[in-house]
């Protein structure tokens, strides 16, 4: 028994170093992805409108001044979804306007849902316009003022 007591334990061998499998580097984006990558941006930012009041203007103004210098094609897009979102920031607070006015005669309480199918109007919108962007196509959106030039 005090043979036993006296060997010490195998050695344990560390494990071998494991070496990163050799690959090449990601290549950067090309400028047309990052062109359309942006487009995409000017449409999609207005969504901050869920975050804070205006911001459905704010996020679309701030990308397209940020990046509208580096690609052309940035600054067609950002003044279209400019241009759309102050329209339907117009439109729906003229129409609550006209709603809150017209519901003392008891009938604006009828104009209530059509203000909300403006703002969802501007969200399918702002989809489809950021979806037809990042495929690289050019998007008009409808009865939208063109205020931006």
């Amino acid at each position: 028994m005090s043979e036993n007591q006296n060997q010490a334990p195998p050695p344990i061998e560390p494990p071998p170093p494991v070496t990163p499998p050799t690959s090449s580097p990601t290549p950067p984006p090309s400028p047309a992805s990052q062109a359309r990558t942006w487009n995409m941006l000017c449409h999609l930012s207005a969504l901050a409108g869920f975050v804070f009041p205006f911001g459905n203007i704010l996020g679309p103004l701030l990308v397209w001044q940020i990046k509208k210098n580096e690609f052309p094609s940035v600054d067609i897009h950002g003044k279209a979804a400019l241009n759309f979102q102050i329209t339907v920031t117009i439109a729906a607070l003229v129409g609550i306007a006209v709603a809150f006015l017209l519901s003392f005669f008891c009938v604006g309480y009828l104009l209530f849902p059509v203000v909300m199918l403006i703002g969802v109007a501007g969200l399918i919108f702002a989809i489809i316009a950021g979806i037809k962007a990042n495929n690289g196509e050019d998007y008009k959106y409808p009865y939208s003022f063109e205020l931006v030039k």
